[in-house]
């Protein structure tokens, strides 16, 4: 268990912390929680990267903990009115299609081997954005304007540009042609 390992596992306790201040109308506290724990990914894969602490049970619980994070904040925000319910929709259908996807070809012998790409961590930061300028809104009564309208825009965009890459990837791996992993090189 290392340092950065530890920090992970805190993200994955801060989830619920910002679901419920979220939920209880604390959205002060949400937008707190969600900062801290965006910061706190970064400082576990800087001191992983730093201090050669990476580990194999890191390379899988930190994309993990973003994403429970992210998916538990955007469908709160759906459920709140705060997002539009097909941007919600849309994104958690892609990460479970994705899920889906590499289920499948597990159970089928044929196990994929999952790098994030280029435009799926660009979809990850839009929607970190996006989440972060509704809290932002919330927590201090700041009006976002046309920003808001924008991230969602983007994030949409890039959710569903990162869903069809996938689909594409997986297709040729499922089927023998290209790549036996799902990246971008």
């Amino acid at each position: 268990m290392t340092i950065p390992n530890i920090i992970t596992l805190i993200r994955f306790f801060l989830v619920p912390c910002v679901v419920l201040a979220l939920l209880g109308g604390n959205m002060g506290w949400a937008f707190i929680g969600f900062l801290v724990a965006g910061i706190s990914d970064g400082v576990d894969g800087f001191i992983a990267r730093t201090f050669d602490q990476r580990s194999e049970l890191g390379a899988y619980l930190d994309p993990i903990a973003d994403k429970l994070l992210l998916v538990c904040v955007f469908v709160v925000l759906g459920f709140l009115g705060e997002l539009p319910l097909w941007i919600v929709v849309t994104a958690v259908s892609r990460d479970a299609l994705i899920i889906g996807g590499v289920m499948l070809a597990t159970v089928m012998g044929n196990p994929v081997e999952m790098k994030p790409l280029f435009v799926s961590k660009a979809n990850t930061t839009f929607q970190i954005l996006l989440a972060l300028v509704v809290l932002a809104e919330l927590a201090s009564g700041w009006n976002a304007g046309a920003l808001r309208t924008v991230l969602i825009y983007i994030s949409a965009s890039l959710t569903v540009a990162s869903a069809a890459a996938y689909l594409v990837g997986w297709l040729r791996h499922m089927s023998g042609y290209g790549r036996s992993n799902l990246s971008d090189g």
